[in-house]
């Protein structure tokens, strides 16, 4: 999905994941977090006027969940938060994503881009 670059384009992010994941029978609380933070910072930190960023989500067999966002700004690469940096701009949005993500990480994307995933382990004990 192509959405703008805004906080109204990463609010949108957010209630189609929990509409895809709904539709998907699985629970989405947990991923439409992590996809809140992921969105708010591709506005935040990703943004070049007039580029879009593309959220994708992918179920795979095994139940796992892979969250991929992709913005403009590749030259600004998210790292792992400090966890005794509790400064109000030290990552606390990655912080969440390190909470809730199995694993998470960066990769470029062309041209000059790049792409942040996480990927959300299934729940234990469903039915």
């Amino acid at each position: 999905m192509q959405l703008s670059a805004t906080r109204r384009g990463a609010r949108l992010a957010r209630l189609l994941t929990e509409r895809q994941l709904h539709d998907w029978g699985e629970p989405y609380e947990d991923a439409a977090q992590v996809v809140a933070e992921l969105a708010s910072n591709a506005v935040l930190h990703g943004r070049v006027p007039g580029r879009d960023f593309r959220l994708r989500l992918r179920l795979r067999p095994d139940r796992t969940l892979r969250i991929e966002l992709t913005d403009a700004r590749g030259d600004r690469i998210p790292c792992v938060p400090d966890p005794v940096d509790d400064t109000p701009e030290s990552g606390r949005g990655l912080r969440i994503v390190t909470a809730y993500a199995a694993r998470w990480g960066v990769e470029e994307a062309p041209p000059s881009a790049k792409t942040v995933w996480a990927e959300m382990a299934p729940r234990r004990g469903r039915t």
